[in-house]
């Protein structure tokens, strides 16, 4: 059996910017991808802490250091600048892989810097 487990996220991301007129992604800080695990064109999910709004897209690579995150195409309806979201990837895991899989996760400050240069941690619900 495979299962469907959190690969990463980076954990509360303020919107930076929204661009509706683009064809479509997430713009994300190329550092953060890094830290993150995400690839450019990956699938990700996003979560808006404020709206309660959860929609799915794919990823975008930005200038590093700068934290941008930016909704683009359908993605800016979603939500606006200033708003926190969670960015999570998912990947399918063979059954023994899954029950040692740990995800990263990336906690950010309000300027999206990571809290720590690079956070793993077991997740517990």
């Amino acid at each position: 059996m495979r299962r469907t487990m959190m690969k990463s996220k980076l954990h509360r991301a303020r919107v930076t910017d929204a661009h509706l007129d683009y064809e479509g992604s997430l713009t994300i800080d190329a550092q953060l991808m890094e830290l993150a695990d995400i690839l450019p064109f990956e699938q990700v999910r996003v979560y808006n802490v404020n709206t309660g709004a959860r929609f799915e897209t794919y990823a975008i690579e930005g200038p590093a250091g700068r934290g941008d995150i930016c909704l683009n195409g359908a993605a800016a309806r979603m939500g606006a600048p200033g708003d926190l979201i969670i960015i999570v990837t998912y990947a399918d895991y063979e059954e023994e892989e899954a029950r040692r899989h740990t995800p990263r996760v990336v906690l950010l400050d309000a300027a999206n810097k990571p809290k720590k240069p690079e956070l793993v941690q077991r997740c517990h619900s």
